[in-house]
């Protein structure tokens, strides 16, 4: 199991329309998460804007794999109103590297 963490940023004012956007989230990509070894998967709003993601993933093979899902594209598709995101929709990530670690 490897745990990534990764920050996330919103655009204004859309903290509660991104929280009902994922209660709950659509069953066809959740089932695509777990379908490709991703479990524990947890965001917070760290601030207005910003957001802290954290998953624990069986590989980062499986993890890059969900990008082509045609249910991650639309995911993509449905939250570019509220986020940054990249050309191909996908949200803009900052990848962060752990530090410590307490089983």
């Amino acid at each position: 199991m490897i745990r990534k963490a990764f920050l996330m940023q919103l655009k204004a004012g859309v903290q509660d329309e991104y929280k009902k956007r994922h209660s709950p989230i659509w069953p066809r990509l959740e089932r695509v998460l777990k379908d490709h070894g991703v479990s524990n998967y947890s965001i917070y709003l760290h601030s207005d804007e910003s957001l802290f993601a954290y998953a624990e993933i069986e590989s980062e093979e499986l993890w890059s794999r969900i990008a082509n899902t045609p249910e991650c594209k639309e995911w993509w598709l449905h939250m570019k109103d509220l986020m940054l995101t990249n050309d191909d929709n996908s949200p803009v990530t900052t990848e962060m590297t752990e530090m410590f670690h307490l089983d």
